[in-house]
């Protein structure tokens, strides 16, 4: 398979992923969520995070990351709270509905790579699995794709 073409298929199997993932999401009640707001809920997982910090892990520019926590924030799923150690700072959390899309999105994201599997034979699809994590070892962590698609 010529080089170009390996690039374009890989595209296309995480397009058709994420794209099932977002019609199931939108028939479940979550019918605004984009691509990049999945990055940007993750970052924001693992507990309260500046803009700023955010940012960093996306690799996106604050203000990039500040007009998608906006936007994330209008619909529900991230909240802004003060600092209790600093009065100036501004921290970004999930919301309930942050975290019931987060846990959501992974049971429908586990079924889908099971659907995947069966169509292809788990042996074969777990060597894709295994060539996918050598090939992208050291890639910058989860989130380095993450401004390709971050946008409000």
């Amino acid at each position: 398979m010529p080089g170009g073409e390996m690039a374009f298929r890989l595209l296309g199997a995480f397009r058709d992923l994420i794209d099932a993932l977002h019609v199931e999401l939108a028939a479940r009640g979550h019918p605004d969520v984009r691509p990049g707001h999945g990055f940007a809920l993750q970052a924001v997982a693992p507990g309260p995070v500046t803009g700023s910090e955010l940012a960093g892990r996306l690799g996106v520019t604050k203000q990039a990351a500040g007009r998608t926590v906006d936007v994330l924030a209008e619909r529900g799923y991230v909240e802004r709270t003060g600092d209790p150690a600093d009065a100036r700072r501004r921290l970004v959390v999930l919301t309930p509905r942050g975290r019931e899309l987060l846990a959501l999105s992974g049971e429908i994201l586990e079924r889908l790579r099971a659907e995947r599997a069966a169509q292809v034979g788990p042996e074969r699809f777990a060597a894709f699995e295994d060539g996918l994590r050598a090939l992208t070892d050291g890639g910058g962590g989860p989130f380095a794709a993450a401004a390709w698609f971050v946008s409000p």
